[in-house]
């Protein structure tokens, strides 16, 4: 688990960083990837430099303990979690499949014993006879509760004191519907702290825009390990998204990760060919118009420094350089940073004039331009000038 490190400044965390895009990732509705895809999507996981990697649920099908089984023998350096529910014949499907580790899942919330026709009582006893079974099998046991930012925070230190107690070496609070804040993440870790020692994981889902928050949050306030996935790839809304997470901790100077962030955005490439889910212009970290430009007083300032307006430099995530778009919003800065990157001279009296027919024909397109649009207004104003 992750080691802390004592610098003059104070203390500099090492967090450890679970991605689950091959498990809760597929999961999003009509995502399936293939076997070839899910080794390559582990491999740049790897490369990228998680820590450990959920490969999956082998109880779902033949197939998928095949792949699993696949991605051990690639022998990748990186720990490998094979997801199971709270039942035997889930954890014996996984050790089949020779991951390093297993993590049960059981319920932790009111409503979801009552769906499972379940009393407290019987999460203890599972327990015991689960987690030491597992442990024969696997070289690292992790225990979890479904829902858990719904259930009673007494419940929850009991249900932690006795996986602590059965030999778990890891404690997951899901936020499984994503109703959690920053805010109630802070008080329910320092909450669980008061019961044990047991080192603690959050699993952030985004149903109400807070993931990738809540997984920084949680490891500010003493969690342990965040399980993050590929552009947030989930359930509904998805889950907190590694990119996001990775440029969160690196630009925070407070954490000291194995994450390589030029890797991003090939991984999140891959993914999301993999998944058929586009990257939305306006994603975080890794969308297209992250580094987009229009507004002239920003441009301006991005000539003279490109940290004016980004909180990080494109290349830092893999990108190329940040992009200027000329539509309505631009000035004559990026008019003439547009015309001088293709060797074309432009004063600023020209890109003052050019600026309004600029304009004027973004009003009327509702859209910034396109190069040869920008350069036929150019040539038409120089044939009237002529």
């Amino acid at each position: 688990m992750p080691a802390r490190t004592e610098i003059s400044l104070g203390v500099i965390r090492k967090p450890w960083i679970i991605d689950t895009t091959l498990r809760d990732g597929e999961q999003a509705p009509g995502v399936v990837f293939n076997p070839h895809e899910k080794k390559r999507i582990a491999e740049l996981l790897a490369e990228t430099g998680v820590d450990e990697i959920e490969v999956g649920y082998p109880a779902i099908s033949q197939a998928e303990r095949e792949v699993i089984r696949e991605i051990v023998a690639m022998k990748l350096p990186v720990r490998l979690t094979s997801w199971s529910r709270a039942n035997m014949a889930d954890i014996e499907l996984a050790a089949a499949c020779g991951t390093d580790a297993v993590h049960i899942s059981f319920p932790a919330s009111r409503l979801y014993l009552e769906l499972m026709h379940k009393e407290d009582g019987w999460i203890q006893e599972q327990l015991h006879a689960m987690v030491s079974k597992a442990r024969e099998w696997f070289d690292f046991v992790s225990v979890g509760g479904q829902d858990a930012t719904r259930s009673d925070i007494e419940f929850l230190q009991r249900f932690m004191l006795d996986a602590e107690t059965a030999g778990a070496e890891r404690f997951r609070i899901a936020d499984t519907v994503g109703v959690a804040t920053p805010v109630s993440v802070m008080a329910l870790g320092a909450a669980l702290r008061q019961s044990s020692a047991l080192p603690l994981e959050f699993h952030a889902h985004n149903d109400l825009g807070m993931a990738t928050a809540n997984a920084f949050t949680a490891l500010e306030s003493g969690f342990e390990a965040v399980s993050v996935s590929v552009t947030g790839l989930g359930e509904r809304a998805g889950n907190a998204a590694l990119e996001e997470l990775s440029m969160a901790l690196a630009l925070s100077g407070g954490f000291a990760s194995r994450l390589d962030t030029e890797k991003l955005s090939v991984l999140c490439d891959a993914v999301a060919a993999a998944s058929g889910r586009v990257i939305q212009e306006q994603k975080p970290v890794v969308g297209r118009s992250a580094f987009e430009h229009e507004s002239g007083i920003h441009c301006a300032a991005l000539l003279q420094n490109p940290l004016s307006y980004q909180p990080f430099l494109p290349s830092r995530v893999g990108r190329g350089d940040f992009e200027m778009v000329i539509g309505k919003h631009s000035g004559t800065a990026a008019v003439i940073a547009h015309f001088s990157r293709r060797g074309i001279s432009v004063s600023k009296e020209e890109a003052r004039e050019l600026l309004e027919l600029i304009r004027s024909h973004a009003d009327r397109l509702k859209r910034a331009l396109r190069t040869d649009e920008i350069d036929a207004i150019r040539n038409s104003a120089l044939i009237k000038q002529a």
